[in-house]
């Protein structure tokens, strides 16, 4: 809120043309700055929620493979232990190949959801250098403003063009 204030006393205080102009055009960086801002925010959340969902897959891909573990030991033990319980055997059996299967969904899922949150943190990563080169945008303007020099507002005006050019970029990337 404090560079939206910042604009809105130059805004105000602007009496001449050059002074005008700049003013105005913070006032369109500023809102810009605010939208790439929530967006940064929105991706990087986005990006921490699937970092977590995929270790609770892990999570669950390890549960799978230890009652494959302790399935297959179950068996090898029956065997030493010379018992004669082949539908116990068998039924062990069986879970093994279903946490194996299991496990290979799970695995999948956990792959996809690392890669969800790998993608959204390098959206939110280029947002928030959007944001960077915004704020600078607004500061070389203001100092426009205050020097009355124009080179300040060519820079301030580049500065936001590369931040909108990196906010697009990460709003149009997947």
């Amino acid at each position: 809120m404090a560079e939206h204030e910042e604009v809105e006393e130059h805004v105000h205080h602007a009496k001449e043309p050059f002074d005008k102009l700049v003013a105005g055009t913070m006032a369109g960086v500023a809102a810009l700055l605010a939208i790439v801002s929530v967006f940064g925010q929105h991706f990087n959340a986005e990006k921490l929620l699937d970092q977590q969902k995929a270790s609770d897959q892990w999570s669950f891909y390890q549960a799978k493979n230890i009652r494959s573990y302790v399935a297959g030991a179950t068996i090898e033990l029956m065997k030493q232990g010379k018992t004669e319980a082949p539908a116990a055997a068998e039924k062990y059996a069986k879970d093994i190949e279903r946490y194996n299967k299991d496990m290979e969904g799970i695995s999948k899922d956990a792959k996809a959801l690392e890669e969800e949150s790998k993608s959204a943190g390098e959206r939110a990563e280029s947002f928030h250098m959007g944001e960077v080169f915004l704020e600078i945008g607004i500061v070389l303007s203001s100092l426009a403003i205050l020097t009355k020099r124009k080179p300040f507002f060519i820079g301030g005006a580049a500065a936001s063009a590369v931040g909108l050019v990196l906010a697009l970029k990460a709003y149009l990337m997947k």
